[in-house]
């Protein structure tokens, strides 16, 4: 099985970019959406660690963001409660998928928690910040300051960008996004 995983700036496209390849994808911002829908255990961590922040289940995304915004360590013990589920939640869809040919981890830290191994292929989608805010602004309920905060907590782009092997320009238009994917996976296959 080849693992192909996908890197990027936020709103750069990574998660589109992902699924247009045309594989199985886990997309662990899905997977931590569902547990804040789902999961009552991990409410209830949150709740233990986070009281001041963390009232309604299923779990409100504004509360978590106001707790990350409040205090930096906030964001360490989410991350802390978060990272073991999701990597469970991984490794059943790498068990689900192993007769794949090729499968795609669209993971934010994936390089930060040290989730990829040595021979996966990483793929860096770049796009021009101006494209990349005007792109954030249309999303519902985007807060900058909370997105200043992942930032500070990832590895610098240039070297995500070294790291790859691939890099995709993204200007947002679908023909030239499916063009760089088909070199990636005919170099791949």
């Amino acid at each position: 099985m080849i693992k192909i995983g996908i890197l990027g700036d936020i709103g750069s496209g990574k998660s589109y970019v992902a699924k247009n390849f045309g594989y199985p994808v886990f997309n662990a911002d899905i997977e931590v959406g569902k547990l804040y829908k789902k999961d009552r255990k991990i409410f209830n961590k949150f709740k233990k660690v986070l009281p001041k922040y963390i009232c309604s289940f299923p779990i409100n995304k504004n509360e978590i963001s106001n707790a990350i915004l409040a205090n930096k360590f906030n964001l360490k013990k989410i991350v802390r409660i978060v990272h073991p589920e999701i990597k469970k939640k991984l490794n059943i869809f790498l068990k689900k998928n192993r007769k794949k040919k090729i499968i795609i981890l669209d993971i934010p830290l994936l390089l930060e928690n040290k989730i990829n191994k040595k021979d996966d292929i990483l793929v860096f989608v770049d796009a021009p910040k101006n494209l990349i805010f005007k792109k954030l602004k249309k999303r519902t309920n985007v807060n900058i300051k909370l997105i200043k905060k992942f930032k500070k907590i990832q590895l610098p782009l240039e070297y995500k960008k070294r790291k790859s092997q691939f890099i995709i320009k993204n200007n947002f238009t679908n023909k030239l996004l499916k063009i760089s994917i088909k070199i990636i996976l005919n170099q791949v296959l």
